[in-house]
């Protein structure tokens, strides 16, 4: 209702109802990334590009600056360039080698390459370095890799999952999504309840920062 009023406002004052639409998405979308997040951000990619391209340079002038070859890998997983991504990886296994994150970002590459038993095997030497790297990510990416293959072991690493995170409304909704794709919409939308549950019961300085994993489980879990 307040939309139409503010829509109807802007028509008024404008005079063109095209232009005064696109100047609601844009109060919608500005209003989104300022208080909630479920809208991708439209900066960061360009500010990715610009550290991607820095890091070349740097890498250029430089080819053995090791923290750059893997601050710039991890960017590259973020644009999903696996393959490049892998091979500056595979140059960084001396100076990472005791490195959860190093171990992780070579893993992740590679079950996203199709190489699933050495992503496996890796990811797993980064959790028995540190069993709380990225969060638990990794385990929700094992489980994504061999729902298809494998369900046993998916809910297996679901499970591994579930055993680090019990008060993240970010958390649920990742354990929601991996039930869905396994087709377990009952557990899915279980999962869903808890994220909203987790966050309803979160301090109000820590909603701010889980507000936008709560809007998307109850999407998610309406769509069920």
């Amino acid at each position: 209702m307040i939309k139409f009023l503010i829509f109807g406002l802007l028509w008024q004052i404008i005079g063109n109802p095209f232009l005064a639409i696109l100047i609601l998405l844009v109060i919608l979308y500005f209003l989104d990334r300022r208080f909630v997040g479920v809208f991708p951000s439209f900066t960061k990619p360009i500010k990715r590009m610009r550290n991607i391209s820095r890091l070349r340079q740097q890498l250029a002038l430089n080819p053995n600056e090791v923290s750059s070859k893997l601050e710039l890998a991890r960017l590259l997983i973020e644009r999903k360039r696996y393959s490049e991504a892998h091979t500056f990886l595979l140059e960084l296994e001396r100076p990472y080698e005791q490195s959860a994150e190093y171990w992780e970002a070579l893993g992740t590459t590679e079950l996203y390459l199709g190489k699933i038993s050495e992503g496996e095997r890796h990811i797993l030497h980064a959790l028995e370095i540190n069993p709380r790297v990225k969060y638990g990510q990794p385990y929700l990416n094992l489980a994504t890799a061999f729902k298809d293959t494998d369900r046993d072991k998916a809910l297996h690493y679901v499970q591994q999952f579930q055993e680090i995170h019990s008060s993240s409304s970010e958390a649920f909704y990742l354990l929601g999504s991996v039930y869905r794709s396994l087709g377990r919409n009952d557990d899915a939308k279980q999962a869903y309840d808890q994220s909203l549950n987790v966050y309803r019961s979160l301090p109000k300085y820590k909603k701010r920062q889980e507000r936008r994993w709560a809007v998307r489980s109850w999407f998610r879990k309406r769509a069920l």
